[in-house]
């Protein structure tokens, strides 16, 4: 049977193979991840192992102290599925969502990413502005917020998409 981790690693298109060539050794890979799992544990979140460095998931360094951190295609990845969990959450909170425009989407999507879905439907007479298809208005709405004060040019930015849709 495939280990778990195998098999997330090869739905995101890593090729997991065994090493071999002269003087390497082939290795099972699937069993060497079910005892790292068992010796250092999965923990969902950062924390700092016991010598204080910053460690996320099954062991992995993310201290920049101690040269640790994510490619960049682990942080695509990340912020792929990051995309498609806050996609989800914003449609599934605004039953009319589906009818805007994809820059509109993209705009809720891009306030919901930062402030969480919780935030962006703090946006209570924006959202309704929206839903009224009252976007200029909308626009300004969002731009009198808390938000635009602590992040202008991305406030902004995001205002204009839901002006010009």
């Amino acid at each position: 049977m495939v280990s778990f981790i195998m098999r997330y690693a090869r739905q995101a298109g890593y090729v997991i193979q065994p090493i071999t060539g002269k003087g390497v050794s082939t290795m099972d890979r699937e069993r060497l991840a079910e005892e790292l799992k068992s010796d250092e544990g999965i923990v969902p979140h950062a924390y700092q192992d016991h010598l204080g460095y910053w460690t996320i998931g099954c062991g992995r360094l993310i201290d920049r102290r101690k040269g640790g951190g994510l490619s960049e295609d682990e942080i695509m990845y990340l912020l792929g599925n990051d995309i498609a969990k806050v996609h989800q959450q914003v449609r599934s909170a605004l039953p009319w969502f589906d009818g805007l425009t994809d820059t509109r989407k993209r705009a809720l999507c891009n306030m919901a990413f930062q402030m969480g879905i919780n935030g962006l439907l703090g946006f209570k007479n924006t959202l309704a502005l929206i839903q009224a298809g009252k976007y200029a208005e909308a626009a300004d709405n969002a731009l009198k917020s808390k938000w635009a004060q602590q992040t202008p040019a991305r406030a902004k930015r995001v205002a204009d998409m839901i002006r010009k849709g």
